[in-house]
């Protein structure tokens, strides 16, 4: 007798997005990572950092955002791995981290704009 197949195990653009173990550290890092896209501020960030890299003033008057709202919510999208920085001079130029959760990203932005 065949089981049916839970389709969170099978993804057809991966070999196998199947977790062994779904252990406290896991399921924390993955509440954190959904609790990071929970924030307009953060997700409207985010999008911007999946199509260029920018600096914090760009991102602050690219998005109409104070550069202290930029600068905390870029450390907390850092600190969770989902966005980098390199630095130039006294610049520091940001861009996703996390292809996995820029793809996500676009899913949800597809799935909320999709009739």
């Amino acid at each position: 007798m065949n089981e049916p197949k839970n389709p969170i195990d099978e993804n057809p653009n991966e070999k196998s997005t199947r977790c062994v173990d779904l252990d406290d550290e896991t399921l924390f890092m993955v509440s954190q990572t959904f609790k990071a896209l929970s924030d307009t501020t953060r997700i409207r960030i985010l999008h911007l950092l999946s199509q260029r890299e920018c600096a914090v003033n760009e991102i602050a008057e690219e998005l109409s955002l104070m550069q202290s709202t930029v600068s905390h919510q870029l450390r907390f999208l850092k600190n969770l791995r989902l966005v980098k920085f390199r630095r130039a001079g006294t610049t520091l130029y940001y861009s996703q981290d996390d292809q996995h959760v820029v793809d996500l990203l676009a899913q949800a932005i597809h799935h909320a704009c999709h009739d």
